[in-house]
């Protein structure tokens, strides 16, 4: 602050989040909270204190999709400046296709790479995160994106 001298700092907020994968199938989220309620999404969240991006995540998934999931690696991370969020997102393995619709999803449901909702995704970043994956699934790297408004 100019006026006072006191340091307020604003940094942007991790958000976490997995592409479940069930024997080839991805699965997804149809969105039952604002914004965009209705359109389908992966699991992802706010990162919550004490605990670690990948906990995070699983608990995401867990919370949106009831479905337990193994965490392979990270997949993608993804700026999203004008509201300053960090997306990580994480490959993560389904032992078992055991799912159902959280308190904040109307429906959860397993994809074909053919039957994605693409024109009912929910955000920007999740069909960057989506094709990468299906350009690349056996790609062992980071994929970094993010979007400008």
């Amino acid at each position: 602050c100019d006026g006072c001298g006191a340091i307020h700092y604003q940094n942007p907020r991790i958000v976490v989040g997995t592409i479940p994968v069930f024997e080839g199938k991805i699965l997804m989220c149809q969105r039952g909270i604002e914004p965009r309620k209705g359109m389908w999404n992966l699991p992802v969240g706010f990162m919550e204190n004490g605990e670690t991006m990948p906990e995070g995540a699983q608990r995401e998934t867990r919370e949106e999709t009831g479905a337990e999931v193994e965490i392979l690696r990270i997949h993608t991370t993804y700026h999203v400046l004008h509201i300053n969020q960090v997306l990580v997102f994480y490959l993560a393995k389904m032992h078992t296709p055991t799912f159902e619709a959280g308190i904040e999803s109307q429906d959860v449901k397993l994809f074909d790479i053919h039957e994605i909702p693409w024109d009912l995704l929910a955000f920007p970043a999740h069909r960057f995160i989506l094709e990468k994956y299906l350009a690349e699934p056996d790609y062992q790297g980071v994929h970094i994106g993010e979007f400008r408004q």
